[in-house]
C-alpha cells in the first residue's frame, strides 16, 4: 500500500506542482485506502444462500460495503484523472497511463 501511495504521490506532485498537490494529497490517501478495502471485501462472500432453499439468496454486508467503496473509488478516480488531464492539457495520454496503473495495482 505504501508503494502504491508513493507512486501516485510522485505522479501527481510532478504533474500538478507542490501547491496543488498539497490540496489533493488527502484524496490520494483515501484512494489508496479504498483500493485496499475493496481488495479485502473481494475475499468475503457477497451472497448468502439458504441451505434449505438455494433459490433464496441474500446480499451480505460485504457486498454492500464493496459497492459503496467502489462508488467512492470511481468518484476519486474521476477527480484525479481530471486533474491529470487539466495539468497537461492533453485529454488522453496521462489518463490512459493512470488508468493502466490502476489495473496493474
Amino acid at each position: 500500500m505504501d508503494d502504491r501511495k508513493k507512486e501516485l504521490e510522485t505522479l501527481f506532485e510532478s504533474a500538478l506542482g507542490a501547491e496543488q498537490f498539497a490540496t489533493i494529497r488527502f484524496l490520494i490517501e483515501d484512494f489508496v485506502f479504498l483500493e485496499s478495502q475493496m481488495a479485502y471485501y473481494k475475499t468475503l462472500p457477497f451472497i448468502r444462500v439458504n441451505p434449505r432453499d438455494p433459490s433464496q439468496q441474500k446480499r451480505t454486508e460485504a457486498a454492500r460495503l464493496y459497492k459503496e467503496c467502489s462508488q467512492s473509488y470511481m468518484n476519486a478516480a474521476r477527480i484525479l484523472c481530471g486533474l491529470l488531464a487539466k495539468s497537461t492539457g492533453d485529454e488522453v495520454d496521462p489518463v490512459s497511463e493512470f488508468l493502466a496503473g490502476l489495473n496493474n495495482g
